[in-house]
């Protein structure tokens, strides 16, 4: 039974240190790199300029936002509340995808059915252009042009 305790202490005492390093970097905050920056101003926009994602706009004001975003990943916030943040501060306009609600939601949904209605409608034209055509029943000539004909060959006889 010593042993078996004299083995786990030994054990435990070369374990110890290893975890209490790991422990003692692990509440050390880190700083967040460009890439880590980059995911989430790739899906804002820049409130100042137009249609220019955050994270390619040279302006002064968007290299703020970017640092903005470091410092607040360095805090230990989370992508969702990052952009809340900018929608609070800046509207639904810095989004890259507008939330689906209000007129929004006509982003998702007319395109799809835009094309669905596109594919049926060729569709229906190919259908139609393969069948055979029906043949026409024949129509018969009006009398009319016959009568002529033949006052026609009467008078030509009567000279």
């Amino acid at each position: 039974m010593r042993k078996y305790t004299l083995a786990l202490l030994v054990v435990l005492a070369l374990i110890l240190p290893a975890t209490g390093v790991g422990l003692a970097q692990g509440g050390e905050p880190t700083t967040p790199t460009d890439d880590e920056v980059n995911v989430i101003a790739k899906q804002l926009y820049c409130p100042v300029c137009e249609n220019v994602p955050l994270d390619v706009c040279g302006t002064q004001a968007c290299t703020q936002w970017r640092e903005l975003i470091r410092q607040k990943l360095g805090q230990g916030w989370s992508e969702a509340q990052i952009k809340q943040y900018f929608v609070d501060q800046y509207g639904d306009r810095v989004l890259a995808t507008p939330p689906a609600r209000g007129l929004n939601w006509l982003v998702y949904v007319v395109p799809p059915l835009a094309i669905l209605a596109g594919i049926y409608i060729l569709f229906r034209a190919f259908r139609s252009w393969r069948q055979p055509a029906v043949p026409a029943t024949p129509v018969q000539e009006s009398t009319g042009a016959d009568d002529y004909v033949l006052r026609l060959e009467e008078e030509l006889k009567k000279r």
